[in-house]
C-alpha cells in the first residue's frame, strides 16, 4: 500500500488520480508541510512509485507562498490542467484561493499567469475573507467539468447565510477564456460545515455529485437527472465507509474507478494510506454501487477450491460446538458460547469467497481473518436480521495490563437481507488491506495494522451457518512500497 510516508506515517493528502497511455498518475499533497505536491505512478494502479515532485508553493510574496491545497488534473486539448488551492503568508493562512498549472507531459508544471488567476469567492453567493463568520475562508478543492462545451470549477465552499456550522455547499465557477462567473451552489445540504473533494459524474444518464465530510469521515454522494437539476440523496447515501476520505473518480477504459485515501487510525493526524480502487455502478433505482476492481483477478497465482481445504479445526475448545466438513458444504454451529473453526490460510494475500447461509434460528456469525491460536485477530460479522455488516479488531493487548484486550470497531456497513439469509461474500486481504464484498458490492474497504495471524475461517455463536460453493485464491504480496525507483523512471520515459 502507498502512503507517501517520511518522516511522518500521515504525509499524504488529497488526491486525483488520471491515465495516460496506460500510465496511472497519482498527484497527492504532502500533510502537515503544504509545501509542494507529489507525483506517483503506477502500471496497475495499486503499486505506486514516486517520481519528480509537481509543484512547490510560490516565492515569497506569490499568491501561494505558504501552502499548497487540494488539486485536479486532467486532460484537455492534448496538454494538462492542475487546478489547485493556494494559501498566502500575509493572509496567515486563512484565505484560500484557486490557481492554475500547465504542462505537456505530467511531468514538467508551469504555474499560469492570466489575469483570472487566482480565482477568489464572490459575496453575493458565497463567503469571502471579510463575511466569513468562522475565521478562516474555504474556496478550495477545486474539480474541473465539462457540461454542453462549457468549462465548470466545483468548488467546496460556503453560503453566505445559515447557521455557521452547516454552510458548507459544492460552489460552481464558470470560465470562459479571460472571464469567470460566480454560480448559485450547484449542492447545499445545509447540515455540514464543508462538503470538501467534491467531483461530479454522470453514469446512466444520472449525473452523481461526491462530497467527503468531515463530521464523521466519510464519503456520501447525491444524485440529479442533470448537470444544473436539483441534487437528491438516498436514504442510504454513503458511498464509502468510514476512515475512507477525498474520494475522486477516474475513467479506466470501460471501467468507472474512485480513488481515496484512508485514515488507517480513524484519526487524521495518524497514518494515511492510499488503498486500492474501487469501480462505480449504479441500479435500476440510481443508488450507487461499489464494485471489486476488475484488476484483481488478473492477480491470481493460484484457485484452490473448497473441497481442496481439508483440515478446519475449532479453535477454542467450545463441548457445545460442532462441524461437519464436506466437500461440497461444511456446516458449522454452536448451542452456546462462540467456537471459530478456522484453517491456516494457503497464502498471506488471497481472496476468499463462497455462499455463506444460516439455518434456523440466527445467533451470531460471520468471517475471522489473520486469526492466531489464541483467538486474536478479524471478526467480521453479519447480522441477518438488521443487515449490518461489521469489522473489529478483537484480541490480547499486551501493552495494558489493567485493559488486557483490544476490541475496536472499524467500520461498519449495510446490506440487503435475502428470505433464505444466504449471502456471497468476496474477502480480500492484501498486505494490510481489507475489503469484504456481499453479493457483488463492496460494503467494508479499509486497512489495518493490528493483527497477523495465519488463519482464516468461520465463528458461530447459537448459530447454525453453512459455507458452500467456496474458492481460495492466492494474491501475490504487496511490493514494498520504498523498493527500487527504477519502474517508475521506466514509466514516465
Amino acid at each position: 500500500m502507498y502512503s507517501g510516508s517520511g518522516f511522518n506515517d500521515w504525509e499524504i493528502g488529497d488526491i486525483p488520480v488520471i491515465i495516460y497511455k496506460g500510465v496511472y498518475h497519482l498527484f497527492h499533497l504532502i500533510i502537515p508541510n503544504h509545501d509542494y505536491i507529489a507525483h506517483a505512478v503506477s502500471s496497475d494502479g495499486i503499486s505506486w512509485k514516486r517520481v519528480n515532485n509537481a509543484l512547490f508553493v510560490g516565492h515569497p510574496g506569490e499568491w501561494d507562498d505558504d501552502m499548497l491545497w487540494t488539486m485536479h488534473v486532467c486532460e484537455v486539448d492534448g496538454k494538462f490542467e492542475m487546478y489547485y488551492t493556494g494559501l498566502q503568508r500575509k493572509d496567515r493562512g486563512v484565505v484560500s484561493k484557486i490557481g492554475l498549472a500547465e504542462s505537456d507531459n505530467l511531468i514538467d508544471w508551469t504555474k499560469n499567469r492570466r489575469n483570472i488567476f487566482p480565482i477568489e469567492p464572490e459575496g453575493i453567493n458565497y463567503e469571502t475573507h471579510t463575511t466569513n463568520p468562522r475565521t478562516w475562508l474555504s474556496f478550495r478543492d477545486p474539480f474541473r467539468f465539462e457540461y454542453n462545451g462549457d468549462v465548470y470549477l466545483l468548488v467546496a465552499t460556503r453560503t453566505t447565510t445559515g447557521p455557521v456550522s452547516r454552510r458548507g455547499c459544492v460552489g460552481v465557477v464558470k470560465i470562459t477564456d479571460y472571464f469567470i462567473e460566480h454560480l448559485p451552489p450547484l449542492l447545499y445540504p445545509m447540515v455540514y460545515d464543508d462538503v470538501e473533494c467534491p467531483c461530479v459524474f454522470e453514469l446512466n444518464g444520472r449525473f452523481y455529485l461526491l462530497g467527503s465530510i468531515r463530521e464523521d469521515v466519510k464519503v456520501r454522494y447525491w444524485v440529479a437527472p442533470d448537470f444544473f437539476a436539483e441534487y437528491q440523496s438516498f436514504d442510504t447515501d454513503i458511498l464509502l465507509p468510514q476512515g475512507n476520505y477525498a474520494a475522486r473518480t477516474v475513467q479506466d477504459g470501460k471501467h468507472l474507478l474512485v480513488y481515496n485515501f484512508f485514515y488507517a487510525k480513524g484519526s487524521v493526524d495518524t497514518l494515511r494510506v492510499l488503498p486500492p480502487p474501487k469501480e462505480l455502478l449504479a441500479d435500476a433505482t440510481g443508488r450507487l454501487l461499489l464494485k471489486s476492481y476488475y484488476r484483481w483477478e488478473q492477480m491470481v497465482k493460484k484457485t484452490l477450491l473448497q473441497d481442496e481445504i481439508t483440515v478446519v479445526q475449532p479453535l477454542l475448545g467450545n463441548i457445545t460446538a460442532s462441524s461437519k466438513i464436506d466437500p461440497a458444504n461444511w456446516t458449522f454451529r454452536s448451542r452456546s458460547g462462540y467456537e471459530i473453526f478456522c484453517f491456516e490460510k494457503p497464502s498471506a494475500s488471497f481472496i476468499w469467497e463462497g455462499h455463506l447461509s444460516v439455518e434456523g434460528v440466527i445467533g451470531k456469525l460471520g468471517l475471522v481473518t489473520d486469526i492466531d491460536l489464541e483467538g486474536n485477530g478479524y471478526f467480521i460479522s453479519f447480522d441477518f436480521t438488521f443487515g449490518i455488516v461489521n469489522i473489529r479488531s478483537w484480541g490480547f493487548n499486551p501493552l495494558n495490563s489493567r485493559q488486557n484486550f483490544i476490541f475496536n470497531n472499524i467500520q461498519s456497513g449495510v446490506f440487503a437481507i435475502k428470505e433464505n439469509k444466504s449471502i456471497f461474500f468476496s474477502l480480500i486481504r492484501f498486505g494490510n488491506y481489507i475489503e469484504l464484498s456481499i453479493d457483488g458490492s463492496v460494503k467494508l474497504t479499509l486497512i489495518d495494522y493490528t493483527f497477523a495471524g495465519t488463519r482464516v475461517g468461520l465463528y458461530s455463536a447459537s448459530s447454525v451457518i453453512s459455507l458452500k460453493n467456496a474458492v481460495f485464491k492466492e494474491l501475490p504480496e504487496p511490493p514494498e512500497e520504498y523498493a527500487s525507483q527504477e519502474e517508475a523512471q521506466k514509466l514516465t520515459e
